[in-house]
């Protein structure tokens, strides 16, 4: 069967399973569409967790920057999950036993005051914007190469599912729907993962085969790739540092904590029915996310090898133009692959100097895409991929604008400005609530600023420096009073955001020759996509200071502040 019919009936099948998952799991009451009914089983919430956690920068754009960036590019993975270690171990279980619906909710009665839960309102939505423009990103570019219709056309039919499950369903429907969602993109990932490493390694664990030798060789695998990259005057594959060691610790932190701060994994953890659910849920999450975290460092590393020996099979041996395979055709298309004959012979030449190489365009974001086209993998598994890229990218669009509608709707609408509205009054602004960040995510999709896992690096630098900072302090430092915590929340995400529009090109990552002129404006070389963590500093120093200086918090808030510390069981410990 041909690639194209293949791919419309996998892609098809997954679509109406999601649609079917939808309908089944209608939402009835605001509490069914917050947080699920409150009654998940941990396991299938570590699964939904997971899928909500693994969006399209984790499945299409995370391999490709570590396939380009080589060694630099370890700071999403340590950053991405060893944040959600600190989310785990940290914060859910405590905001779980706080039992309330959204995080602005949290600040708003932690910091017994209104103001705070807006100001935590602003902070989530335009961190979660921020992200959601990734996703839509990556759902155009799944689309636009393999159903092969424009880019604003798939866009469209994705915004058309997202609608129909994230709005019928609320959080009931998103967390089933993400459960099915889960094992279509892991299935995608791993199984031409497994294909790949075979033939490469002859070894059928990627993860393994990443530190193999190469089939029928004796050269590993990493050396042959370091070899082909230097030949063409690229960096070495194993120790190409992202710019300096300090910008990697700063870029790492700052993902780790903007990881812990995100509103729309946090949320996940209210849909157990206890305490202890919350740490087991979060305990099966990384389960799930680790399988494919640890076989993203081979797919990136097999799909650049693949990529460089398609184009020059044999040292100084350049594939000829018109004889390209179809792979490079298709991609062409999109206009996410360019080649220009610069000097005229028909060949292509692929090499790290601008003035000759003619390879002018490969977008990051196709790597994981391209990889099973580039070697040679059967149809079927061709199009597993189209629909676990599409099902990695609409679990998060799903799960940030569930995030955002309800901050509308339950923070600002009912918390807020109208606070006795009936239940079925908020439900209906959910809905509409989560119908216009649809429409808002749509238009920034149509009009992306960048690739997909550069603006989700920003929106993660907005969250650690604006909410994981309030979250923190309001668990562990019963001192903390509103006015700090307001004060620390405008400072942090103030700063941030003054230092990423201050630089030009932030939204993305430059080239290194670009990156050489840019460094000499950078507060110590740390570059915008990084510098949530010192928001995050600025935002821990003056709360605290403002804290200091301020009336501290009511008795009765930090006695809030002490149970809910206090383990389940062992409050009667507690001396009040």
């Amino acid at each position: 069967m041909e690639l194209q019919t293949l791919t419309y009936i996998v892609v098809g099948a997954t679509f109406a399973l999601y649609i079917g998952i939808a309908i089944w799991a209608r939402a009835g009451t605001t509490k069914e569409f917050y947080v699920a009914g409150g009654g998940v089983h941990p396991v299938a919430n570590g699964m939904a967790t997971a899928a909500d956690w693994m969006s399209a920068a984790s499945f299409i754009s995370m391999a490709g920057l570590i396939a380009f960036m080589g060694y630099g590019g370890s700071v999403f993975l340590m950053g991405w999950t060893g944040g959600y270690v600190l989310l785990a171990m940290l914060l859910a279980p405590y905001l779980r036993k706080f039992g309330k619906f959204t995080v602005p909710e949290f600040i708003g009665d932690r910091y017994y005051s209104k103001a705070a839960r807006i100001v935590a309102v602003i902070c989530l939505i335009i961190a979660s914007v921020t992200y959601v423009i990734g996703q839509m990103k990556g759902i155009g570019v799944a689309f636009s190469r393999f159903l092969e219709v424009d880019y604003n056309v798939g866009l469209s039919i994705g915004m058309g599912i997202v609608f129909f499950y994230a709005v019928m369903g609320g959080m009931k429907g998103i967390t089933y729907t993400q459960i099915a969602q889960y094992c279509v993109l892991i299935l995608a990932y791993t199984i031409p993962a497994i294909f790949i490493s075979l033939s490469l390694t002859g070894n059928p664990l990627p993860q393994i085969g990443l530190g193999s030798t190469m089939a029928g060789s004796e050269v590993f695998l990493l050396d042959r790739l370091d070899a082909v990259l230097t030949d063409l005057g690229f960096a070495d594959y194993t120790t190409n540092a992202r710019l300096s060691l300090t910008n990697m610790f700063m870029y790492t932190l700052s993902l780790m904590i903007g990881t812990a701060g995100l509103p729309h994994v946090i949320i996940r953890f209210f849909t157990v029915p206890k305490v202890k659910d919350a740490r087991t849920s979060a305990g099966w999450a990384l389960v799930f996310i680790a399988i494919l975290y640890t076989t993203a460092p081979s797919v990136a590393a097999m799909a650049r090898l693949n990529l460089i020996e398609t184009i020059e099979p044999s040292p100084g041996e350049y594939m000829v133009y018109e004889q390209r395979p179809d792979w490079i055709r298709n991609w062409e298309t999109t206009g996410l692959l360019a080649f220009e004959d610069k000097n005229g012979d028909g060949r292509i030449q692929y090499t790290s100097d601008a003035a000759t190489n003619e390879m002018v365009k490969v977008d990051r974001d196709i790597m994981v895409l391209a990889n099973p086209e580039i070697a040679g993998l059967p149809n079927w598994v061709i199009a597993l991929v189209a629909a676990g890229g599409l099902a990695a990218a609409l679990s998060t669009a799903a799960g940030l604008l569930l995030a955002i509608s309800s901050a509308i709707s339950h923070d600002l609408l009912k918390g807020v400005f109208k606070p006795n509205i009936t239940e079925k009054q908020e439900l209906l602004a959910s809905r509409i609530a989560m119908a216009g960040a649809i429409a808002v995510a749509g238009y920034l999709g149509f009009n992306p600023p960048d690739f997909a896992a550069g603006t989700v690096a920003l929106a993660f630098g907005l969250a650690a420096s604006s909410i994981f900072p309030a979250l923190m302090m309001g668990i562990f430092y019963k001192r903390m009073n509103k006015e700090g915590a307001i004060a620390g929340m405008l400072a942090g995400i103030t700063v941030t955001l003054l230092y990423v529009f201050q630089h030009k090109g932030i939204m993305f990552i430059p080239s290194t020759s670009f990156l050489g002129n840019m460094q000499e404006n950078w507060f110590m070389g740390i570059e915008p996509n990084a510098f949530g963590a010192v928001g995050a500093i600025f935002n821990f120093a003056v709360a605290l200071i403002v804290s200091r200086v301020t009336q501290a918090p009511p008795e009765h808030i930090q006695h809030l502040v002490e149970d809910i510390r206090v383990p389940a069981g062992a409050q009667g410990a507690v001396s009040h």
